[in-house]
């Protein structure tokens, strides 16, 4: 008997599911919070801590409009990719392993991610 299989797979056609979506966006969201992320965390580190001077100039740059998005933006990554872990490590312990519970646990973390990003960026406004 000969199975059709595919043998082109249309990525953008493929509908994944929630839970694979957030295991994605983890791996994604790491990425970006160690490359561009740490790079730009230690270069604020030495401008707060150069000297007076640049201390003032890194105060200047992170009180504009752009730099400010874009730390929300980080914020988001560093929420999402710690509330999908925790997740993870729940999965790794057969916690939520059940396709309902990782479907709702999946949401969880989508809307705890969201939460968080939009409290804590309401302080950093």
């Amino acid at each position: 008997m000969h199975k059709k299989r595919p043998k082109h797979l249309n990525l953008i056609e493929i509908k994944l599911p929630l839970p694979a979506l957030i295991s994605i966006l983890h791996r994604v969201s790491g990425v970006l919070l160690f490359f561009p992320g740490i790079p730009i965390l230690l270069y604020s580190l030495q401008m707060m801590l150069g000297s007076p001077q640049s201390y003032i100039e890194f105060h200047v740059c992170i009180n504009t409009f752009i730099v400010k998005c874009a730390l929300v933006i980080f914020l988001w990554f560093f929420m999402h990719h710690l509330c999908a872990g925790i997740r993870h490590l729940a999965l790794d312990l057969h916690y939520g392993i059940e396709l309902e519970q990782a479907r709702m646990s999946s949401r969880i973390v989508f809307v705890v991610g969201i939460v968080l990003t939009v409290l804590i960026g309401a302080m950093i406004w």
